[in-house]
């Protein structure tokens, strides 16, 4: 079973597969080095497939950096980010533990092949280290399928997996379990997260993932001007809140002011996602706002919010998302934006069936029809930037959520289709889909945007 902090990862924007993943692809490699005779010169990367197209306005290059000077995303400082990467650009060297240092000039030491792709995934990476005559020492190949995990060619994807006492791999046999022993699915989640951790531990982590999300939101509810990337996009977060306050204050709100909170919620965290910013990959950062905008909803409107509640929403939310990575995926690159806010809308209509009093039944419905409605979703974004139409796009999944929350918890959890059926559906269309329209922005918005 893939843990609830192996899906929710506190990182750095733009984006978990383009950013998150190559840091730390890049950090895992230079630790291999560390072992390696001082006969090493220099490192060189080659990006494939849809890191070469879209990796610069996607932050590749700049993650790559981070990570072979040692930085993790979850603990790098976003504020500190542009002096390391100057200080590596006069530098152009990478020093090491013992006092020696690897040569590394980021304006030529990146290469993009936009020609080869490699065979297990559109996000490939392959790091060399080099010897003084440009022999190389060592070679190992990468991919980064989403939302911050990495895969090295030929092993298991490079995180912790633990031997749990309720696994599933599908939804059937979630709700089976579920039926047999009474426990509700936030419940089986946080079983098996006690492989690993304690309750206590369970707890503050979760909390500390919260936390890490509402931070994001406030930062971009408080902050206006461009975001950066060229494409003049201006943030629309703190403008959105201040309207809905003033109208709160003159008795002029509308009915559909609760949905237009949560466009705000969703936009904050992508427009600070979009410019660097601290995020939590839920369970992408393209898609980072969606959960988030439905978590702080209950918040803010439920009378009942409690702290407990936010847990099971998360251990809920988590257990759709590893269903969903396991049998289908939630890369862009692999299935378009469907794997992305498809399934983050999936989660999160999830955790709020679950904090609606859903049964497991209701919820595993919630998320079908979330699912259900994103499939056939392109990732086709403007410029390779995680702006347009990708901050909207959070936005309209949010609201997506909690009308398929509330549909479900209006019914008695039987339904034609089920999860199980929608995510192998979603990865059906993943495959007959053109790679134009995953993540490669070379098809639709990507091309025919243009600028006035």
């Amino acid at each position: 079973m893939i843990s609830v902090f192996d899906l929710f990862k506190i990182g750095i924007g733009p984006s978990s597969s383009h950013t998150t993943g190559p840091m730390r692809a890049a950090r895992h490699f230079m630790q291999s080095v560390a072992t390696i005779a001082p006969k090493a010169h220099r490192i060189d990367v080659v990006l494939h497939g849809s890191l070469a197209w879209t990796g610069t306005g996607h932050h590749t290059h700049e993650a790559l950096c981070l990570g072979l000077l040692g930085h993790s995303p979850e603990r790098v400082d976003p504020e500190l980010v542009p002096r390391m990467l100057d200080r590596l650009r006069r530098d152009k060297a990478i020093a090491l533990s013992d006092g020696a240092s690897l040569g590394f000039d980021p304006s030529s030491a990146i290469l993009c092949d936009l020609d080869e792709v490699l065979p297990e995934h559109s996000n490939g990476m392959r790091f060399r280290l080099l010897d003084t005559d440009d022999s190389v020492i060592l070679e190992r190949v990468y991919y980064s399928p989403g939302g911050g995990f990495i895969v090295i060619e030929g092993e298991a994807e490079a995180d912790d997996i633990a031997d749990v006492p309720y696994p599933f791999s599908h939804t059937g046999d979630m709700l089976k379990l579920a039926r047999d022993t009474g426990l509700s699915i936030a419940e089986l989640q946080r079983a098996n997260e006690r492989a690993q951790r304690t309750d206590a531990a369970i707890d503050s982590s979760l909390d500390a993932i919260r936390d890490t999300m509402f931070a994001c939101m406030d930062r971009g509810l408080s902050r206006s001007g461009t975001l950066p990337g060229g494409l003049g996009v201006e943030r629309r977060a703190m403008t959105l809140k201040q309207k809905l306050l003033a109208a709160e204050g003159s008795n002029k709100a509308y009915p559909h002011d609760h949905l237009d909170w949560v466009s705000a919620f969703a936009v904050a965290v992508n427009e600070e996602n979009a410019s660097g910013g601290r995020v939590v990959t839920a369970p992408t950062n393209g898609a980072a706002g969606v959960v988030p905008a439905v978590l702080r909803y209950y918040q803010k409107f439920f009378s009942d919010y409690s702290d407990d509640g936010a847990r099971d929403f998360l251990l809920t939310a988590a257990a759709i998302g590893v269903i969903i990575k396991s049998n289908a995926s939630i890369s862009g690159a692999e299935v378009g934006c469907q794997g992305e806010i498809g399934s983050a809308a999936a989660m999160a209509a999830a955790g709020l069936a679950c904090v609606s009093g859903g049964t497991p039944e209701q919820i595993e419905n919630a998320a079908e029809i979330a699912l259900e409605h994103h499939l056939g979703l392109t990732c086709d974004p403007v410029g390779g930037l995680v702006q347009i139409p990708c901050i909207e796009r959070n936005a309209i999944g949010a609201h997506k959520a909690i009308a398929a929350a509330s549909l479900a918890l209006h019914g008695d959890g039987k339904h034609r289709v089920s999860l199980d059926q929608a995510i192998e559906s979603m990865r059906q269309t993943g495959l007959d889909m053109r790679s134009d329209y995953k993540e490669t922005a070379r098809g639709g918005l990507a091309v025919n945007f243009s600028e006035c």
